[in-house]
């Protein structure tokens, strides 16, 4: 079920729960529309350890895309993302005790099991309510487009990308049970700039989550806090798609009850390892027109990082020499906030 304002939502000129019917509903909603606008009037946050002291001392959670991880407020200060184009980034918060469970969502076929894993350590009883923050996506074409098309011929015309990805989650959460109180829903239209050419551009790639306040912040992450063990779960983004465990689910990252990263094992193939040593010949403009779901959209680190995790693959083209017995590689925060291999 979904609320706005305390209130059960409906779309005013729709009887249906087709989804895009909600989330035209939603974005055109005045409360969530100032919400929105207020999101945007935030400045972004950049988290860099090196620049900033304080962070050092902070405990942060940091999200990968496909990935989630579910956070106590009494433990961590921090839970984000970033890098996001045309992915959307879910955050659920139990109003009682503060849990928090932030997504990093790249497909509408996770939604739907990833909400379950989310949900699996924030509802509390029967009656548990959730704040809910849907930020990220961008406009890929105008929405006047999407509201003369059927679901369907949207969903067809825009592949796996933000209209479709966000129609997926708002469908979704009306037709669970649970009462999710939107509060933010700042995507697509809300979330694009166009330069002078009419090119579009997400306006945030990021947010991080205060856990005791609940407030949301556009953020965006330095290398040196996307941590830790950046490269393997790159890696895992892609191997997902190839390894049947992971069908339809947000991969495993961060264990809550122990506050340690529990990098869940995935396997990838000979296929990717040939697929690297083959695409590191292209130049950084193919590699982004061949990669990227939004060339044009993507970071200035985003080439780079793509060939780190290539080149890692290349020197381990076992999956098993990086998960020795199937087991999750496991590291503890150590006393500056830091993390360590156990």
């Amino acid at each position: 079920m979904i609320f706005v304002d305390g209130l059960p939502f409906s779309p005013r000129y729709s009887s249906t729960s087709q989804g895009k019917d909600i989330l035209l509903a939603l974005l055109e909603n005045p409360i969530l529309v100032s919400a929105s606008n207020s999101f945007k009037a935030i400045p972004e946050r950049k988290f860099s350890v090196s620049e900033d002291s304080t962070l050092e001392r902070s405990k942060w959670v940091y999200i990968f895309q496909r990935e989630y991880a579910t956070v106590d407020p009494a433990v961590v200060e921090f839970v984000g993302t970033d890098e996001a184009t045309t992915c959307v980034g879910l955050v659920i918060r139990n109003r009682r005790n503060g849990m928090t469970s932030v997504a990093h969502m790249d497909s509408p076929k996770i939604v739907e099991m990833g909400l379950s894993q989310m949900l699996s350590q924030l509802v509390d009883g029967l009656d548990t309510e959730f704040d809910v923050h849907i930020i990220g996506g961008f406009e890929e074409v105008s929405l006047q487009h999407a509201k003369a098309s059927t679901e369907s011929e949207a969903q067809a015309e825009f592949g796996d990308h933000s209209f479709p990805l966000c129609t997926k989650i708002v469908q979704t959460l009306w037709a669970r049970e649970e009462k999710f109180h939107i509060r933010t829903i700042c995507v697509l239209g809300h979330n694009t700039r166009r330069d002078s050419n009419g090119n579009a551009y997400p306006l945030f790639n990021g947010f991080v989550v205060e856990t005791t306040s609940g407030n949301i912040i556009p953020a965006s992450f330095h290398t040196s806090t996307r941590c830790p063990d950046e490269i393997v779960r790159r890696i895992r983004v892609s191997a997902s798609y190839e390894d049947t465990s992971w069908n339809g689910k947000l991969i495993e990252t961060y264990d809550t009850a122990t506050d340690q990263f529990q990098i869940a094992p995935c396997r990838w193939t000979h296929r990717q390892y040939y697929a690297a040593l083959s695409l590191l010949h292209y130049t950084d403009s193919e590699i982004l027109s061949i990669c990227s779901t939004s060339p044009t959209a993507e970071g200035s680190d985003f080439v780079d990082n793509l060939k780190r995790q290539w080149n890692y693959l290349i020197a381990h083209p076992y999956w098993t020499d990086t998960f020795p017995e199937k087991q999750p590689r496991v590291f503890k925060r150590t006393t500056d906030g830091r993390w360590r291999r156990c």
